[in-house]
């Protein structure tokens, strides 16, 4: 798969100071780190084009390909791919600080690891509430959701779920003590992340979580290197590794409904980048996105291939 990434010097330090961040129990050492991060970034203008962020992981990828197409087919403008600057607290402090115009979220996200908002609310209540507190503190909006919603998925392998007869992490807390768990750096940290669930279920596992990078959490699970992982509903692995997703019976996780954060003032000089964005309203579903995702960790395909016939089949791109 071939993707716009940085050199890859630039590249190991972005990873190193993201898995830095990822390791502190507080919002303001990820800031001074990110402030150093961004110093591998140049600081030219913007004039006569749009620069489009992704945290690093395939569907985050995915979508900033799908947005930068969109772009292209629909305007003027030139598009610059910032592809894989690590996670979400990096991408966030790059958003504010003019480096990058547009990057794609979730609300859940947005809602508890950036605003730090108990969650509460239905998706539509979620949405507006981080609409509204990204526009009225810190210069930034949200596009229309793209269709679907990619919350957090607790997955073990489908042979267990089945042997073992388990199918809600209420039932899985009886057999956790058993299990080698891994999740990702975000995880451990986040207020929406493992600790909560782990107090809401009573959770307890043979040994301290691992953590890991979000692309060997599956490969890991299916060769019995951890039991359980905290994956993504969307995963395109899930069917192709035979990987259950246990319900979150108490409704631990908020909305995850997938949108385009963007630059207020960008929208104000380029008001046609908003226009292209909101044609992808609700023109993914939680499947299609599963399958994009597969075509690049399964199939191992070009994501500017993948987009553009994705984009040909709705009708986006001529």
């Amino acid at each position: 798969m071939r993707i716009d990434v940085a050199p890859p010097s630039r590249r190991l330090s972005w990873r190193r100071l993201a898995a830095t961040c990822g390791q502190a129990s507080a919002l303001a050492p990820c800031i001074a780190l990110t402030f150093v991060c961004l110093a591998f970034s140049s600081c030219e203008s913007h004039s006569g084009r749009i620069v489009i962020g992704t945290k690093n992981f395939t569907e985050s990828l995915m979508l900033g390909e799908l947005m930068a197409q969109q772009i292209e087919a629909h305007t003027n403008l030139k598009v610059e791919r910032r592809f894989y600057l690590a996670g979400t607290y990096i991408c966030q402090q790059a958003i504010l600080a003019g480096r990058i115009d547009i990057y794609p979220e979730y609300t859940g996200t947005a809602l508890t690891a950036i605003l730090k908002a108990k969650v509460g609310g239905d998706k539509n209540q979620v949405y507006q509430r981080v609409k509204n507190e990204y526009e009225s503190q810190l210069a930034l909006t949200l596009g229309p959701p793209f269709g679907f919603d990619n919350t957090f998925a607790m997955e073990i392998r489908g042979e267990d779920a089945r042997r073992l007869q388990v199918k809600t992490l209420s039932q899985a807390a009886a057999f956790a003590p058993q299990w080698r768990a891994g999740f990702g750096y975000e995880f451990m940290e986040r207020p929406d992340g493992y600790a909560g669930l782990a107090a809401t279920y009573g959770l307890h596992f043979a040994a301290p979580p691992r953590v890991m990078d979000l692309g060997l959490l599956a490969p890991a699970l299916k060769d019995h290197q951890i039991d359980i992982a905290a994956g993504n509903a969307t995963d395109g692995l899930i069917p192709a590794f035979d990987l259950f997703v246990l319900e979150d019976d108490k409704h631990y996780f908020p909305p995850y409904e997938a949108v385009a954060v963007m630059r207020a003032q960008m929208m104000q000089e380029h008001p046609e980048v908003a226009q292209a964005i909101a044609e992808l309203r609700s023109k993914i579903s939680d499947r299609e996105m599963q399958q994009l995702n597969y075509a690049l960790d399964g199939q191992h395909r070009d994501v500017k291939d993948v987009a553009r016939e994705f984009l040909l089949s709705k009708g986006l791109v001529p």
